[in-house]
């Protein structure tokens, strides 16, 4: 139906020139809110790299490389970081980004992130030494520091005026000043509908790295971006063969072959870490409080049945062993495939799965779980709802009997699972750890152990002591990595590979 109703679209509707100045772009979701700290949506995160900048990111081989630093020097033994911000960068009011900025944005995003979080319990103190200098104080070493302060997802240290980085991290800012190269045009927001950017002519890009992810020089070539959000996937189709629109971020896998195939348009992959599809067992209630049990299932999961119900080109998904992304440093060698199970496993146990109906990709997940756990003897009941009801339920630690849940399909790109200092399903901290809750003192210590590594050896072998223990723990169930492409008009070159950012593209 989508493919018939984008078709007829097309020859229905007159192909309309677009502006040279102004990039019209669909992305995956709308913008809730425009705080970056309010919520991991990707869409916002997104949101959060045209607006703001951060002292360092990461390019496609996940190595830092400074933003606003000018870069740093390490002294006493790892315990002491010294950065300096380069000369020229200023906020979108005219003000010059300033140390006391960059100190003021990090205490504010170390509340949210788990990055952050980490670092802020082993913090002794942070100092502004002037203008461009600042000093952050440890009293046990964080080796993972520019790897944090550089992350590109999940949650970015964006920086901001002090003035608005004073904000408590949980309440949210409703105003952008921004330090990155497009403001915010707030006057024409309109929820649901558009997001509307304009460059920032006083932008000043780094001079170092080369453009990927977020690393590199930060271009805008567009006088104005316009975030348009459109009803359904074939309505996002339909206006790019037409030429309504410039870029569609993430296409619809039942829409690929016709785009493929429509003059004018270029089907693409750029997001190169791909999305991470995991079930989390809930570690508080019956039948997954057992970890000889999760071992049990983990061998009967058969990845290929889970990525065959939302991919049909199995050159567009790969298998995941352990809990990083593949490709990344810290990820393990492949791993023997999923024999099924035995059946009468789960001896009839009750086991309540979470599934969001109105979510496409996640219902068709959480069809296939619900027979494999049927068929390994789990007496599985579904619990469909809307997303945010899903949610709501989600966040519940209470038994079975008062609307607790066993098990929930979760979905994460891969930028966010590469090591274990910003993953959040690999937190073993019991009632603080991420929904579903897994508690394991010795996940938890190996990953202290990892913030304490010196360099890059120590930390490829605390990894591998992860993988394994992964395996032992088992608080997820990988069911693999799929990549979805993008779709844009014919004339737009230069973006930046691994995310979807819609900046330093430009029309040739």
């Amino acid at each position: 139906r989508r493919t018939l109703l984008a078709s007829m679209a097309t020859l229905a509707t007159p192909a309309l020139a677009q502006p040279a100045r102004v990039l019209r772009f669909v992305p995956q979701a709308d913008v809730t809110t425009l705080d970056p700290l309010g919520t991991t949506s990707y869409a916002v995160r997104n949101h959060g790299h045209l607006c703001w900048d951060t002292l360092y990111g990461l390019d496609a081989g996940f190595r830092p490389q400074p933003q606003l630093a000018e870069g740093c020097v390490v002294e006493r033994d790892g315990l002491r970081w010294v950065f300096t911000l380069r000369a020229g960068p200023r906020f979108h009011d005219g003000e010059k980004v300033r140390a006391g900025d960059a100190v003021a944005s990090i205490r504010r995003w170390m509340v949210r992130d788990t990055h952050g979080q980490t670092l802020a319990a082993r913090l002794d103190g942070m100092a502004v030494l002037d203008d461009r200098r600042f000093a952050i104080d440890l009293r046990r070493p964080f080796g993972a520091m520019l790897d944090a302060l550089g992350k590109s997802s999940s949650y970015p240290c964006f920086i901001m005026p002090e003035r608005f980085a004073a904000t408590p991290a949980l309440t949210a800012i409703t105003e952008i000043v921004g330090s990155g190269p497009y403001r915010f045009l707030k006057d024409e927001w309109r929820p649901g509908a558009q997001a509307v950017y304009a460059r920032f002519d006083g932008y000043v890009p780094s001079p170092v790295g080369v453009p990927s992810v977020t690393a590199g020089p930060k271009l805008a070539w567009f006088e104005r971006v316009e975030w348009r959000i459109l009803p359904d996937p074939a309505t996002a189709a339909a206006a790019l063969q037409a030429g309504e629109i410039d870029w569609w971020e993430r296409l619809n896998p039942d829409l690929q072959p016709l785009l493929s195939r429509a003059p004018g348009v270029v089907v693409d992959r750029i997001e190169t870490n791909g999305t991470m599809a995991m079930l989390r067992p809930n570690h508080l209630t019956q039948p997954f409080q057992d970890a000889a049990l999760r071992r049990a299932v983990l061998g009967a999961i058969r990845q290929e049945d889970f990525m065959g119900a939302i991919i049909s080109d199995t050159a567009r998904w790969r298998p995941v062993n352990g809990p990083f992304t593949p490709g990344s440093p810290l990820a393990a060698g492949p791993g023997a495939p999923g024999t099924g199970g035995a059946k009468g496993l789960g001896q009839g146990a009750r086991t309540v799965v979470l599934n969001p109906g109105d979510q496409p990709t996640n219902a068709a997940l959480t069809i296939v779980a619900e027979d494999m756990l049927g068929r390994l003897g789990f007496g599985v009941e579904d619990a469909t709802t809307d997303f945010g009801t899903m949610l709501a339920r989600r966040a519940k630690k209470e038994p079975l009997g008062q609307g607790g849940w066993s098990a929930v399909v979760v979905l994460f790109g891969g930028e966010d699972l590469n090591n274990p200092g910003g993953h959040p399903l690999l937190r073993a901290n019991g009632g603080d750890a991420w929904f579903g809750w897994p508690q394991d003192p010795v996940l938890e210590g190996l990953r202290d152990q990892w913030f304490d590594a010196p360099d890059e050896p120590a930390r490829k072998a605390i990894g591998a002591d992860i993988n394994r223990q992964f395996a032992v723990s088992v608080p997820y169930w990988p069911l693999g990595q799929y990549f979805v492409d993008t779709a844009y008009r014919k004339g737009l070159v230069d973006f930046r590979r691994g995310m979807s950012v819609p900046l330093n593209v430009r029309r040739e």
